[in-house]
């Protein structure tokens, strides 16, 4: 599952760099987008993640209030690609260990809940490139430099 711009932005922060359109989603976040974003993820699943996502999300959702959202990703089971699996605090979870290709074809060889891969641009590229991702859902936003070149002209900047 990956957020895009129709330019194919998908950073959606300042974490890694220099990044003008922070945060670019939030405009577009609405009551019927979260309830498609929750309905895709289903009920219970399970998370892979990237090093980057990872640190990004455990700084936030283990803090967040309690809400559909932040309950099943907090509870869910995290599958990360790390060189440093023994700093994972945001449990339940596991490295993927040092081939996440191999990883991840054990991961999916088990039974278990659907596997969600969500962020992790370059996580998302290996997959794709080794078959590994059953399905790709793009949540597809407007181009946030045409948003903020938008807002920058009404502010009269």
């Amino acid at each position: 599952m990956e957020h895009i711009s129709l330019d194919g932005v998908i950073q959606h922060s300042a974490d890694d760099g220099d990044f003008a359109y922070s945060d670019w989603t939030a405009p577009y976040r609405t009551p019927a987008g979260r309830d498609a974003i929750l309905a895709a993820y289903g009920e219970s699943f399970d998370l892979l993640l990237g090093r980057r996502t990872y640190d990004i999300w455990s700084g936030f959702w283990p803090k967040a209030p309690s809400s559909p959202m932040a309950d099943r990703l907090n509870a869910a089971k995290k599958y990360i690609a790390t060189h440093r699996p023994e700093s994972l605090e945001w449990g339940p979870v596991e490295g993927l260990g040092p081939d996440i290709v191999e990883g991840t074809r054990r991961i999916k060889s088990h039974q278990g809940p659907d596997l969600v891969l969500s962020g992790s641009s370059t996580l998302t590229s290996t997959l794709l490139e080794h078959g590994l991702a059953d399905e790709v859902l793009l949540a597809v936003y407007p181009s946030p430099r045409a948003l903020f070149d938008s807002l920058a002209i009404e502010l009269g900047r």
